[in-house]
């Protein structure tokens, strides 16, 4: 038997896939974390979402806390929960958003490892005997030298290069656009991959193919890059995100330029970079201090 409280959700990720148009990993978890919040209204026997009241809903994140949910997962879900009655607002079936307000937990936040500059040259000193080597090997070189996303990555086309000038063309989160430049041995490393790509008859404009000349894939990418540090000998498991995070502090250590390493990040808000460079808000505020003129406090 089909919720009373389905049809709505169901409105709502109509709304995020078309009007939105909101990436399927993001529907997906809108998707699981609205489905679950449903199961858990019935089981409180919640009817109509127009009569639910911020005492519920913190019944119902009582009851997600109880089921093991860990702050983070229960902080998306609040989320999600808070997106939707806010449409239900804007729609005109609710009033007020009822999640308006309801404390989020706090998630402890860990600090991303990175690997030091001996290890991403351990690394990349790849044994190039096949093609898919030096797929990998460009690969590897344009996330260190460029610190993308793995989404970034995966999803670049060939059209979005700008090999003369040493560029690339991406677009981050949120879909906002940015160019980034790659670097020289990224650049080097590409251009050696473009020669061989014609192999594999590519089946689109990807510039990173599987062996079946489709885009690779984000599973496929994680694979390779692990086996690479197993068989390279680095001592710390090597996924995407470490060579992001890898880049971001090098960067960061060589310029001391958090703003541009910001930037090149695509990071909307400076704490997240503060974060990934492990950079705590005490130096910023001394930084602050010392160099604004609002800040500056005059001589007694």
């Amino acid at each position: 038997m089909i919720s009373p409280l389905q049809p709505a959700v169901d409105a709502f990720l109509r709304y995020l896939k078309v009007e939105r148009q909101l990436s399927p990993l993001t529907l997906k978890s809108y998707t699981h974390q609205l489905s679950a919040l449903i199961v858990l209204a019935d089981e409180m026997q919640i009817r109509d979402w127009a009569t639910l009241e911020p005492a519920q809903v913190r019944s119902l994140a009582a009851r997600s806390r109880r089921a093991d949910l860990q702050p983070a997962s229960l902080a998306l879900r609040l989320s999600a929960l808070r997106s939707f009655l806010d449409w239900q607002v804007s729609q005109g079936a609710l009033k007020a958003n009822p999640a308006k307000g309801i404390a989020t937990p706090r998630a402890p936040r860990h600090l991303p490892k990175n690997i030091d500059v001996d290890e991403v040259n351990q690394l990349l000193d790849i044994d190039l005997n096949d093609p898919l080597a030096v797929r990998d090997r460009a690969m590897l070189e344009v996330m260190y030298g460029a610190g993308l996303r793995l989404s970034e990555l995966v999803n670049m086309d060939c059209r979005h290069l700008d090999l003369t000038t040493g560029e690339v063309w991406v677009v981050g989160k949120g879909s906002k656009e940015r160019r980034l430049p790659i670097g020289r041995m990224a650049v080097q490393w590409i251009e050696h991959w473009l020669v061989l790509r014609d192999v594999f008859a590519p089946q689109d404009d990807a510039v990173f193919l599987s062996s079946q000349g489709k885009r690779i894939s984000v599973r496929n990418v994680q694979k390779r890059f692990a086996e690479w540090g197993v068989k390279q000998g680095v001592t710390s498991h090597i996924h995407p995100h470490k060579l992001r995070h890898s880049f971001a502090t090098h960067m960061l250590e060589s310029s001391g330029d958090l703003r541009a390493v910001q930037e090149l990040l695509g990071h909307a808000n400076l704490s997240t970079t503060q974060i990934y460079t492990h950079l705590d808000f005490q130096h910023l505020a001394s930084v602050y201090d010392a160099a604004h003129p609002r800040a500056k406090r005059g001589k007694s």
